[in-house]
């Protein structure tokens, strides 16, 4: 009997896996880039955003400084489910669960001010421990989201007129 409660389990969390990964895949596929900034939601699947609104409308960003913008733009739209992707395996992960860390040495996705979200909290704290920052909640790093976001604004700014990809007409 023992024999069967693991190979079941052990089926389970196979299954989770795979369910996890297809629906991965298919957020990037619905919303592959950043429709606030360009940025290849796929080459940042570690920070990507993806909102459930009621109605069943969707919408996939590169990072949570884009979906604080997304929320800003759409007041009126209430967000359903709200998913992030972990630092560590990129699958999509409940944002109002997942254990946040702000701040550190690793450079943040559209902010100079980073916030990274992780499903366990032991990884929030190794985290913590090579790069520094601290552990927060998803209403503080949405909260420093828009605390940051005039600043970075500026810099992205500044960044896309560096590469020459803002150009200015006399």
């Amino acid at each position: 009997m023992r024999k069967y409660m693991i190979c079941f389990m052990v089926c389970m969390v196979v299954c989770l896996v795979i369910s996890g990964i297809v629906f991965a895949q298919d957020d990037i596929k619905k919303h592959q880039s950043c429709k606030y900034c360009g940025m290849d939601r796929d080459k940042f699947a570690h920070s990507r955003i993806f909102i459930e609104y009621d109605y069943g409308t969707t919408e996939g960003t590169c990072s949570l400084r884009c979906a604080a913008i997304d929320f800003a733009v759409n007041i009126d739209k209430e967000p359903k489910t709200i998913w992030v992707g972990d630092y560590n395996t990129k699958n999509l992960i409940d944002a109002e669960k997942a254990f946040w860390v702000i701040g550190g040495s690793r450079s943040g996705v559209m902010t100079k001010r980073a916030k990274w979200a992780f499903l366990n909290e032991e990884d929030a704290k190794e985290f913590v421990k090579e790069y520094g920052g601290k552990s927060a909640t998803f209403d503080e790093a949405i909260k420093a989201s828009y605390e940051d976001m005039y600043q970075d604004t500026k810099m992205v700014r500044k960044m896309r007129k560096l590469k020459g990809m803002i150009k200015h007409n006399p």
